[in-house]
């Protein structure tokens, strides 16, 4: 049982439903922070989120939008889409204790500087330990308490057994990681790889071509993961192949769904601002093939995405030049 104060620093889908997570685990006071007043104040009033409809919140759970009361949590988590982590936690990090625990549940590399979430919370918050919890969590799922498997992953074994003990429930079976980079990568490219996946459906190739996509994109996620210094091993476990599966086949995984869309005609620009959440394997793809450069690795499947996204590439001449490329052995080096 939890003994630990916990506060959330993200009032959407995943942040509910750790909070959730947290007051069945027995968290002694659990506190949701937005940041935006009229948000908050709905959520206070109805006990209801429009993005996970049907579901009642918690009455234990309380919400905030004041910055100061971060200085009372011991439990403090990121579910702040990557891109708005920095501007956000620039307002909450005067209030952060250097004792606290920080567990960041956003998948993503920032634009630009291509930092993961933890990477760039440790530059804010300097001192606090930081542990990543991901998997494949579909937040509907989470709400209604069907059973699902996360893994905390941090350098220091004793943040990771915190987390756990914080959110680990009958029906969410958390287990524990020293591969924060490994994690938190494949958090980040499984959603490009989600985004191909979504073109798949959306042109009906049918489930021979999409199975492919999966493994040469899992082969691509830990060609990348290992040359930027993370266990190979993590791609193949829950955080990697395991959320991977689960955002390229659920038709309520947001990368999905944009590839799809995408591939029937929309618009990108039309279609990511009648979303009413972010889908973090757009702004990810720049990102990775940035760092990809520099690590001089091909990138053949997120390459593709990029010139389909953002370059004006058909997409069938795309999969044309991934149908055409020059035969190699299977494994994670072949390209």
């Amino acid at each position: 049982m939890s003994t630990d104060e916990v506060i959330v620093a993200g009032d959407g889908q995943m942040g509910l439903v750790m909070a959730a997570a947290a007051i069945e685990a027995g968290a002694p006071r659990v506190r949701v922070w937005g940041p935006f007043e009229a948000s908050i104040e709905a959520l206070r009033k109805t006990r209801e989120s429009p993005r996970l409809p049907g579901w009642r919140i918690p009455d234990a759970v309380e919400f905030e939008h004041d910055p100061g009361i971060f200085v009372e949590g011991r439990v403090l988590v990121n579910a702040i889409p990557t891109q708005f982590i920095r501007p956000v936690w620039d307002r909450i990090a005067p209030h952060v204790a250097s004792e606290s625990l920080v567990v960041s549940t956003a998948k993503g590399l920032e634009i630009g500087s291509g930092l993961r979430p933890s990477q760039i919370l440790t530059e804010l918050l300097g001192d606090a330990r930081v542990c990543v919890l991901s998997g494949p969590t579909i937040a509907t799922e989470l709400s209604r308490r069907l059973p699902a498997l996360m893994v905390a992953a941090s350098p220091s074994s004793t943040a990771a057994e915190a987390t756990h003990r914080v959110f680990g429930t009958p029906w969410l079976r958390i287990y524990e990681s020293e591969d924060l980079v490994g994690v938190e990568l494949s958090g980040a490219l499984k959603n490009v790889i989600a985004l191909a996946a979504g073109i798949c459906d959306g042109l009906e190739l049918g489930i021979n071509a999409k199975s492919a996509l999966l493994a040469r994109g899992l082969a691509e996620m830990a060609r990348f993961g290992t040359a930027a210094g993370a266990d190979p091993r993590t791609f193949f476990g829950i955080a990697g192949v395991g959320d991977l599966a689960t955002t390229c086949f659920s038709k309520e995984g947001r990368n999905r769904a944009c590839g799809e869309a995408i591939a029937r005609g929309a618009s990108l620009e039309a279609y990511l601002d009648e979303q009413q959440c972010v889908v973090e394997g757009v702004p990810t793809v720049e990102s990775v093939l940035e760092r990809a450069r520099e690590l001089e690795l091909e990138m053949p499947i997120t390459t593709a995405v990029e010139g389909i996204f953002f370059k004006g590439l058909a997409c069938d001449e795309a999969i044309h030049t991934l149908m055409t490329r020059p035969s190699a052995a299977e494994g994670l080096g072949g390209l």
